[in-house]
């Protein structure tokens, strides 16, 4: 994170309180399907490993939006990410923030404006939600998520996430297998582990 960046997220951290109740109607809405779905991680425990950190990449982009739906300006494969974001002794993170960008269909960052980006702040139970396409590969690197994640007054975690079963992830020379999302359908997860106790 740039130094120039760290008034913004402070300024958004700040922000995590009032926005709580936004939070909790935007993900209430598929009629509790989320809270069905997204039970404690069952890795999660005093074993636990803290989620690997991965370049940021040269398309960062700050003062994305505060939206979870990403869909709007995109077409593409729809998917759904959901998770928690947990401490190392498996307990939830309310108010973090979660950072996503990520290509469009062509493989492509939206550097002028804000397609296939946003951010969000977990519920008060660490949840997490984006609705989202599929990014395209591109030369060199297999299809993937960029997230920033920070809990209130804490360290932000850069991070990439990776679809399994991708031919080309062994490709990839920054692929790592600890950072694949789980799917049931179009249904992503993947729960963020924080060096926080």
């Amino acid at each position: 994170m740039s130094k120039l960046d760290r008034p913004r997220r402070d300024v958004l951290m700040m922000g995590a309180g009032a926005l709580a109740g936004f939070i909790m109607t935007d993900l209430a809405r598929p009629s509790g399907a989320l809270a069905q779905r997204l039970q404690p991680t069952p890795q999660c425990g005093d074993e636990t490993s803290t989620t690997l950190s991965q370049t940021e990449g040269p398309f960062f982009k700050p003062k994305s939006p505060l939206r979870a739906n990403l869909r709007s300006a995109l077409k593409g494969t729809p998917v759904e990410l959901t998770g928690f974001v947990l401490t190392r002794s498996c307990q939830p993170i309310a108010g973090a923030l979660v950072d996503l960008w990520h290509a469009d269909a062509n493989g492509e960052y939206d550097n002028r404006g804000f397609r296939g980006r946003g951010h969000q702040f977990t519920d008060t139970q660490g949840r997490y939600r984006f609705l989202t396409i599929r990014p395209a590969r591109y030369t060199g690197r297999t299809a993937h998520y960029h997230v920033q994640v920070q809990a209130p007054n804490g360290p932000v975690l850069t991070t990439q996430l990776y679809f399994p079963g991708d031919p080309v992830n062994r490709r990839d020379g920054l692929y790592r297998r600890e950072l694949e999302m789980t799917f049931s359908g179009a249904n992503a997860r993947f729960d963020f582990v924080l060096d926080i106790t």
